[in-house]
């Protein structure tokens, strides 16, 4: 039986906060996804936190043991934002009965009632890992009383990763380095690490599954934390995870080159010089294989 264990990252922000609204609402569309699974039994909902946010998180969800590092504290350079690292919160999964398959979303990411019992009908397939873009929704809701006004809006799809389903045993295979949560180039450390070490991930780029209030696709990127995860990505992570990178396992590999070359080139989370080089692998790759049959057809006369 597949067990699957959901974590999340609650944190106790003020009134003018996004989060204010959003959260509640993250956290009752997650109980009742859960109340109206019929997978409950195999899965649980987690937390792991500061100490200072434990008061918000409601008594459904299993309450893990507190972070006690947070990006200030491996840069010094950064101020006043006491973000967590995502390596230490997916390390927390390691305090429970190690489930099959951990799922990771942001704060700001609610799911449809559905969602669980989707997700499973996925990995019945087969899938390893599955990435899960959101769906956006005018941001004119508020409580936890809208929410099913909220399932009901279709929205826009959105190009950028905030729902993860990784199968355990990849985690440790993961190189995460020093990426904070909450910042731009999180999506692309996780989802750099699930297409280089997944045997058979999936991009469900358009199904209705989670939401996220606003219709905003690009978040603002002039501030340290946002460098702070970018020369991480690209100094530490990005050429250690280089050697795995095979263009069929990524986003868009099994469409023809055109449609692949355009889709690759405008998602914000994929990266163009990337893709250049796994095309010219690709194409290396073809052009051998061809030579090699004329060698052994000339060899054969």
């Amino acid at each position: 039986m597949t067990s699957v264990a959901h974590i999340i990252n609650p944190v106790k922000v003020k009134e003018n906060s996004d989060l204010f609204f959003a959260q509640p609402i993250t956290f009752q569309s997650l109980i009742r996804a859960k109340n109206q699974s019929e997978n409950a039994a195999k899965f649980q909902l987690l937390t792991t936190q500061f100490e200072e946010d434990k008061s918000i998180i409601p008594a459904e969800f299993q309450i893990l043991s507190n972070l006690e590092k947070s990006i200030l504290d491996v840069n010094p350079q950064l101020k006043n934002r006491k973000l967590p690292l995502i390596k230490d919160i997916l390390d927390k999964i390691n305090e429970i009965e190690k489930p099959d398959f951990v799922i990771f979303t942001n704060m700001d990411i609610a799911v449809m009632p559905f969602f669980y019992d989707a997700i499973f009908e996925y990995l019945k397939k087969g899938h390893d890992a599955l990435v899960i873009n959101r769906r956006r929704i005018p941001s004119v809701y508020s409580s936890i009383e809208d929410l099913p006004l909220m399932y009901a809006q279709l929205g826009k799809s959105h190009p950028g990763f905030d729902c993860f389903v990784i199968k355990t045993e990849l985690l440790e295979k993961f190189i995460l380095e020093n990426i904070c949560v909450g910042i731009s180039f999180l999506e692309a450390a996780l989802v750099h690490n699930i297409f280089s070490f997944a045997e058979n991930p999936l991009l469900i780029p358009d199904a209705h599954l989670t939401f996220h209030l606003g219709m905003d696709v690009l978040v603002p990127r002039n501030n340290d934390f946002y460098k702070h995860n970018r020369k991480e990505f690209f100094e530490k992570i990005y050429p250690q995870l280089k050697p795995h990178f095979d263009l069929k396992k990524f986003p868009y590999g099994a469409l023809p080159l055109p449609k692949r070359a355009i889709k690759w080139m405008l998602n914000p989370s994929i990266f163009t010089k990337n893709y250049l080089n796994l095309e010219g692998q690709n194409i290396f790759q073809k052009i051998k294989a061809n030579l090699d049959e004329i060698r052994w057809r000339i060899l054969q006369k």
